[in-house]
């Protein structure tokens, strides 16, 4: 994901973020409301660069409250204004819970202003546990640089305190505990509103409308309903992958797990690309924009049997064709997990990616990504909501990625799920393992932007009328 030399084409299944900005608009202060009750965390910081060719923000989160604030929960803003037609580049030089335990993603502020049109959003992974009532994270030594690494100018950021040498609370940078804001004073309209998080909680009445949902409740991949509800099982050869490898319809099984029926999709090798079987399950018809995209999916991190290594690729994601080198009406919206590493990076790590578009040869990309360094291994509910201003992604109720207005869809896409081996080069042993990608459902409901929980309302509904299938998304016109 991270090697800009890399081509996957015909489709292409990787990122290399280049998230250009520009500033707009004018400055003003407005404070964010009260903290809840017994949950309150504060932000310190200190810079440790003023100017050359990267952002130094070192942070630390403090609880200040009377309970325990799960990290996975709170979501920290550094606000700067970007230089102008720069793209820029998040990293983590040490931290005390662990760089891979943080995650960080850029964003545009709802409400540009002459100091703040773009932020650095921090997170944190469950694996950076939990802050007891006074205590904090320890140092996060974070650094941001412009992509091609160009000098820059932090003079007019927003956030940034020249003067700030030493950890001292600093209110312009904004904390929020489950979208919840409890720290912080926003640039001019751009105060966080607490936003619904918890998808076991359901509205009363699931959203209504023209919506795509299949809960796989097939016999096989030759099953006549597949071919009648709209879903092709890829058989035809070509990228992304090893060269050479089988895209294998009869490894795209169907079985109940308890009264769900379930989706497999089985790759396999044994070292070659000859030996090698990839998987994919696609709709023909590209009809699917805007709107909210929803499937549970199983990953894994581990093979069936055989050694561990390969650099898989599991996936759920939106896309079109590209019909032209840097057409810029090309469109492609990602969850892909990596297991394995891959892409440059050595271990798993999950990546959501927006892509405007690219070139093959030589390669070029225009995208926006956020990723998680961390285990993924197991069920997880995976959201894609896009309006007419924004990409949101959602993995597990909670809000994972948020990208750019310039990266919407012009183009209608279909859905797709699969499972593929990037190369050979992560396990070279010719021993035979194959790794499963499990689906529950999919979901898509046309025009509307949906919360996790609605989701979870409307999948219950479906459920509970016995209806496995139902496409009422009409033709693209």
């Amino acid at each position: 994901m991270n090697d800009p030399t890399r081509s996957r084409s015909p489709r292409i299944r990787a990122a290399l973020a280049v998230a250009a900005v520009t500033g707009l608009g004018a400055t003003a202060l407005t404070a964010l409301p009260a903290a809840a009750a017994g949950e309150a965390v504060t932000v310190q910081y200190r810079q440790s660069s003023t100017g050359g060719d990267q952002v130094e923000p070192w942070l630390k989160v403090v609880n200040t409250g009377a309970s325990s604030v799960p990290l996975s929960q709170v979501k920290v803003r550094y606000y700067f204004k970007a230089d102008a037609g720069a793209s820029y580049t998040y990293a983590c030089s040490w931290a005390v819970k662990g760089c891979a335990n943080l995650t960080g993603t850029f964003g545009t502020p709802a409400n540009p202003t002459a100091t703040a049109d773009r932020y650095l959003e921090i997170g944190f992974t469950a694996g950076a546990g939990s802050l007891a009532p006074g205590a904090d994270t320890g140092d996060m030594q974070l650094r941001f640089h412009r992509s091609n690494w160009q000098s820059l100018n932090q003079s007019d950021d927003y956030s940034f305190g020249p003067d700030q040498t030493t950890y001292a609370n600093w209110s312009k940078v904004t904390a929020t505990v489950g979208g919840v804001p409890v720290w912080g004073t926003a640039p001019a309209g751009n105060e966080p509103t607490p936003t619904p998080t918890d998808p076991t909680t359901p509205p009363t009445d699931p959203p209504t409308g023209a919506a795509l949902f299949d809960d796989f409740d097939y016999t096989g991949h030759t099953d006549p309903a597949i071919n009648a509800h709209g879903w092709s099982v890829r058989s035809n050869s070509g990228g992304p992958g090893v060269p050479g490898a089988t895209w294998a319809p009869e490894n795209v099984t169907f079985a109940k797990e308890g009264t769900n029926s379930i989706m497999n999709l089985r790759s396999s090798t044994a070292g070659t690309g000859e030996s090698t079987r990839h998987t994919e399950i696609l709709t023909r018809a590209s009809k699917f924009k805007n709107g909210t995209y929803a499937a549970r999916v199983r990953f894994s991190d581990a093979p069936l049997s055989g050694p561990d290594g390969d650099r898989v690729v599991q996936t759920f994601f939106t896309i079109n064709d590209l019909k032209a080198p840097m057409a810029d009406d090309y469109a492609e919206y990602d969850f892909e997990y990596l297991p394995n590493g891959g892409w440059g990076e050595p271990a798993n790590i999950l990546y959501t990616t927006s892509w405007e578009t690219y070139r093959p040869d030589p390669w070029e990309a225009v995208n926006q990504h956020s990723e998680v360094r961390a285990s993924y291994a197991g069920w997880h509910d995976l959201v894609l909501t896009i309006d007419a201003a924004t990409i949101v992604y959602y993995v597990d109720g909670q809000e994972f990625g948020r990208h750019d207005a310039r990266y919407l869809p012009e183009r209608p896409m279909s859905i797709n799920f699969n499972q593929w081996l990037i190369d050979l080069a992560g396990q070279t042993s010719t021993t035979p393992r194959s790794y499963d990608q499990k689906v529950d459902y999919v979901l898509h409901v046309k025009d509307q932007v949906l919360t996790p929980a609605q989701v979870a309302a409307k999948v219950g509904a479906y459920r509970t009328a016995g209806t496995v299938f139902q496409d009422t998304v009409p033709a693209a016109q």
